[in-house]
């Protein structure tokens, strides 16, 4: 498995607050990274860097060996991430085209977005919503629509911001499920910030524990969540109380 993004020494300052310092972060084609740690810890920070969406104070990242940065990304590069939030964020429109505005900015054929907005409504089961108002859905599905609306980009990395946080129990594991299928057919790339070591355990293969704005312990997913050191153990074992 090769190494798609990387990162070294990053620092990242506000004012003279140190917020997040990362001296070395692979992350490997095809793997499901999750991100865990406290409120404040540096999470969505680490989130923005690595999909461009901030500049860090000092330090290199490198997508696939080339060094780009926020400044020097070209349209091409930032192509190949999407992004879903916690907040689906819907235009005042139909599921079908919240789906094809992606596409519709790429200037793609009419023919095009609608077998691909098409296709991707089928794989996460709201074809029957696709005339439906964006108003007018449920948590679960305007979730599955923010969803299909990043997947259909095709990108080669999705980053996941606590997309799962506002949904009931039964919706957050069907659409668990959906996606971690999703993932390994499509073999995307993805980095998932949570707070629940649920969904961690089900959707990821690799899971990075940040701290005080450091990465203090990372491995498989099963390794940290069963053998946290002493930093992490007391932070883990909070939520495996709790679960």
């Amino acid at each position: 498995m090769s190494i798609l993004m990387r990162l070294e020494n990053i620092k990242y300052d506000v004012k003279d607050k140190r917020i997040l310092s990362i001296s070395s972060l692979c992350i490997q084609k095809g793997n499901i990274v999750g991100i865990m740690g406290p409120n404040g810890a540096g999470k969505s920070t680490l989130l923005k860097l690595l999909s461009f969406l901030d500049q860090p104070s000092s330090g290199n990242l490198f997508y696939e060996e080339r060094e780009i940065s926020m400044r020097t990304i070209t349209i091409e590069q930032r192509r190949k991430f999407a992004i879903a939030l916690q907040q689906s964020l819907l235009l005042n429109t139909t599921v079908f085209n919240n789906v094809a505005v992606g596409l519709k900015l790429r200037k793609e054929s009419k023919k095009v977005i609608k077998e691909k907005v098409s296709h991707w409504l089928d794989v996460f089961k709201i074809s029957h919503l696709a005339k439906k108002h964006a108003y007018h859905l449920s948590g679960g599905e305007a979730q599955r629509v923010n969803l299909a609306r990043a997947m259909v980009l095709q990108p080669k990395v999705l980053f996941l911001d606590e997309p799962f946080s506002a949904l009931d129990f039964p919706t957050k594991m069907k659409l668990l499920k959906d996606l971690k299928n999703i993932l390994k057919d499509t073999s995307t790339t993805t980095v998932f910030v949570s707070h629940d070591l649920m969904e961690i355990k089900y959707l990821t293969d690799e899971l990075l524990i940040v701290m005080d704005g450091e990465i203090k312990q990372s491995g498989t997913t099963k390794d940290v969540t069963h053998s946290p050191n002493r930093i992490t153990a007391p932070f883990l074992n909070e939520w495996n109380i709790t679960i």
